[in-house]
């Protein structure tokens, strides 16, 4: 028999031994020797100062646990199969890759940066010489943005695929099962290149290519049809499909495309800054503690929104026990992002803090540029940040009670971000648009957690890259409507908006790609 039950565990109990098995054979009225138990879902309810962890089970009784995948990876050799050429190796094209292997294509992947081991070496460069490869960095290169900025694969993108299926396939391809559990699940900066290499891997040892420090830069198309990529290193490929998963930061792309009359549309996306607080003090409002949380509990995270003049005021990529990161992509420019390492042990908690920026109403002053004038207007931005920085990777930073009381700082608290923080007055720099809502929308947040207003966080600029400020059209069959055999996939084309949805959109274009051929 098998039977599926919720169980309320409380901190208290979580430490002692086989506490699931007992409450569960205490819940069914069972024998502890009669029944095996699964866990599907693992949550912890923090809403009172009593915690508990809440457990969605599948309980067998006098039977055998079912497997615990429900899917099952097959990859085949496609070292002679028709072609598929993919552009981009963040999820969107790992996951297009890889579907190409299990549907009998050849995945041809091109990648503008560096592997994911020699990457390591671009990242340290802008974080300590302030030295920006505009080819490899925080989100160019193998795995994308998501391999170095934490690794969260929350999603509420629940009807674009199987969230499931890309789960379990990280797990095939080494990450732990604890994400097939947890509520939010999270695999971690330190533990995302193992994994991205086994894909790759995967990918080259059954026939597929992935080429790296290969930029698309112009491409052939003639009667509607694109033909040919051409490269950086001055090679053409002749082509037959090929699916564009470049990523939101991409702009060459946008530009190459634009320049090319191929329609595009502007798209809305969010902007503004990243807070930046002590782990203890989130700890302390989430889990109603004084001192150190509990040792079973881990770094406290919050998600925050807010209404300010018809726009939204939210918490976007929320890193409890993480770092500030500079994701600048060319010189001249600072953007900040954030990520955690798997444990979330940092003493540091920082979060974006975004604007809705509704393209159609909110930038008039940029209506010269057409369907890029988001874009236009997330680089004026950077640049700001840029120069207020110090023209540098130093950013912009202010601690947030003066943010919102619109005064200088004199001092800034400690800090993760490496590349350092430059006193700047913020309140006055960031346009109305982002800076008004932010101030209100920071007193609000104070209201809802109480001790989250305090003069020990930091703001740091900007956070402009939480998605793409341009749509790339496509059609019901995920082609572009003016080019046969174009397929915008991903969070470049506008369709994804982090590692699993990402992965679920470049799974469908793989197979929307292929139905073709």
């Amino acid at each position: 028999m098998v039977r599926r039950i919720q169980l309320r565990v409380s901190l208290k109990e979580e430490s002692k031994p086989n506490i699931l098995l007992k409450k569960t054979a205490k819940y069914l009225s069972e024998d502890e020797k009669n029944i095996t138990i699964k866990v599907l879902r693992k949550s912890i309810d923090a809403r009172k100062p009593k915690i508990y962890f809440n457990y969605k089970m599948e309980v067998y009784i006098n039977e055998k646990p079912s497997p615990a995948a429900d899917y099952e990876f097959k990859y085949l050799d496609v070292s002679k199969a028709k072609e598929i050429h993919i552009i981009g190796f963040g999820p969107a094209g790992m996951w297009a890759a890889l579907r190409c292997l299990e549907l009998g294509y050849k995945p041809i992947v091109l990648e503008r940066g560096n592997n994911v081991k020699d990457r390591r070496r671009d990242l340290k460069a802008i974080n300590q010489d302030h030295t920006v490869n505009e080819d490899s960095n925080y989100c160019f290169g193998e795995g994308g943005a998501g391999t170095y900025s934490d690794g969260k694969l929350y999603t509420r993108s629940l009807k674009r695929g199987d969230v499931r299926r890309i789960f379990e396939s990280l797990v095939h391809h080494g990450a732990t099962e604890e994400i097939l559990v947890d509520a939010h699940p999270h695999i971690g900066t330190n533990k995302l290149p193992k994994i991205v290499q086994n894909i790759r891997e995967a990918i080259i040892s059954h026939g597929g290519e992935v080429h790296f420090n290969t930029r698309l830069t112009n491409f052939t198309v003639k009667n509607n049809k694109i033909e040919s990529l051409q490269l950086q290193n001055g090679n053409e490929m002749k082509i037959n499909r090929v699916i564009l998963a470049t990523g939101h930061s991409a702009r060459d792309i946008y530009y190459l495309l634009n320049d090319k009359k191929i329609s595009l549309k502007a798209k809305s996306f969010a902007m503004g800054v990243r807070v930046e607080h002590p782990q203890h003090i989130i700890d302390s409002i989430q889990y109603h503690c004084s001192g150190d949380r509990n040792e079973l509990l881990p770094a406290a995270a919050y998600s925050l929104v807010e209404q300010v003049k018809n726009r939204g005021v939210y918490s976007f990529c929320m890193c409890p026990g993480g770092f500030i990161v500079p994701a600048a992509t060319a010189p001249g420019e600072v953007v900040v992002n954030g990520m955690s390492p798997s444990k979330r042990n940092n003493k540091f908690a920082n979060s974006g803090i975004v604007v809705e920026i509704n393209v159609d109403e909110d930038l008039y002053k940029y209506e010269r540029f057409g369907v890029l004038k988001g874009l236009e207007y997330q680089k004026d931005l950077e640049r700001l940040a840029f120069t207020a920085g110090g023209r540098t990777q130093t950013a912009p930073a202010q601690r947030l009670t003066d943010f919102v009381d619109g005064k200088l700082s004199a001092d800034l608290n400690p800090t993760s971000y490496q590349p350092g923080l430059n006193s700047a007055p913020l309140h006055s720099l960031l346009p109305k648009l982002i800076g008004g809502k932010l101030r209100q929308g920071f007193k609000a947040f104070g209201d809802k957690m109480k001790g989250y207003y305090t003069a020990e966080a930091n703001i740091v600029g900007v956070e402009s890259r939480t998605s793409s400020p341009v749509n790339i059209p496509r059609t019901e069959k995920l082609e572009h409507p003016e080019i046969e055999g174009l397929f915008p996939c991903g969070e470049g084309g506008g369709y994804a908006g982090g590692i699993v949805s990402a992965a679920m959109d470049g799974e469908r274009c793989a197979e929307a790609a292929i139905a073709g051929l």
